[in-house]
């Protein structure tokens, strides 16, 4: 069985990023919580921490935090059955998923079981990383296939269509989405990460990524108000439209499956938190079969 001091220091590294700010976490000296971490790691056999600025976990590593992260909610959870305390639960989520359908649908949810929730916010083709890297215990991502050990479940679909305020359509296309405009128009990219936009251009206009003008907007709610604002067009999830846009190719969009990750052995409250998240979705998102 592993000792559960060691496993808290090498969570603590991991978390914090150094072993000076576990420490300080810990309440132990920098030098505790090396010697914790490097027991650990010979107890294993396996090198577990790439120490560097800041410390980062190896794929071992990965493994092992799997596990702890899982062991410490099962724990916590039974404290927080006993005394009455919220419990905190990881979550890896893409950032228009959280700002249109999710998190006004968990508030009452959130209040009721008394949770915590502990967010990492990435591209929806990058949160299933999270979870393999043990950052999160549940994960919403465009992955359909499941993990080593964990369970997939189907969401439903985003459609995204290009969208422009009306004077920014009439300005830059006044003839419709043509290569050449497309070429001057200033595009919207939410991160270099994001891929969507380049594959709508390239799909329908044959534009090659990186061909066309862009600004970076890495906020969910700043690119939607830049769309309305008319300083770029892109694509947006049909749940975030609120104001009258332009749309700059009808009867044509990209549409982004969900899927829910999580491990195959959870905790109650995490199987309750599924079962609200498949409840949003349903209400929320277009099937995947459709």
């Amino acid at each position: 069985m592993l000792d559960f001091r060691k496993g808290e220091a090498f969570l603590a590294v991991i978390d914090s990023g150094s072993f000076d700010q576990a420490a300080a976490q810990l309440h132990l000296t920098p030098s505790a919580v090396s010697q914790r971490v490097s027991q650990l790691e010979m107890e294993l056999g396996m090198t577990l921490v790439v120490r560097g600025k800041p410390c980062r976990a190896t794929q071992d590593g990965q493994r092992l935090l799997q596990y702890l992260r899982r062991a410490r909610l099962l724990s916590e959870e039974f404290q927080a059955d006993t005394r009455e305390q919220p419990l905190r639960l990881a979550l890896a989520v893409n950032h228009d998923t959280l700002a249109t359908w999710l998190l006004p649908g968990l508030a009452d949810f959130l209040a009721r079981e008394r949770l915590l929730l502990d967010l990492a916010l990435d591209d929806q083709d990058h949160t299933y990383q999270l979870l393999a890297e043990g950052r999160a215990l549940a994960a919403i991502s465009t992955a359909a296939e499941p993990m080593r050990g964990g369970v997939v479940e189907a969401l439903g679909r985003m459609r995204y269509r290009l969208l422009a305020a009306p004077a920014f359509a009439q300005r830059w296309f006044p003839k419709g989405l043509e290569r050449e405009a497309a070429r001057r128009a200033p595009l919207l990219v939410f991160d270099r990460k994001d891929s969507l936009q380049a594959r709508f251009l390239e799909q329908e206009l044959g534009l090659p990524p990186g061909s066309v003008p862009c600004h970076y907007i890495p906020a969910s709610e700043p690119f939607a108000r830049a769309i309305a604002l008319g300083i770029g067009y892109g694509m947006l999830p049909d749940q975030q439209v609120s104001t009258p846009l332009h749309d700059l190719a009808p009867g044509r969009w990209i549409d982004v499956p969900l899927y829910w990750h999580a491990w195959r052995v959870q905790s109650p409250a995490l199987e309750r938190l599924a079962a609200q998240v498949r409840a949003l979705a349903r209400a929320s998102l277009l099937p995947l079969g459709d």
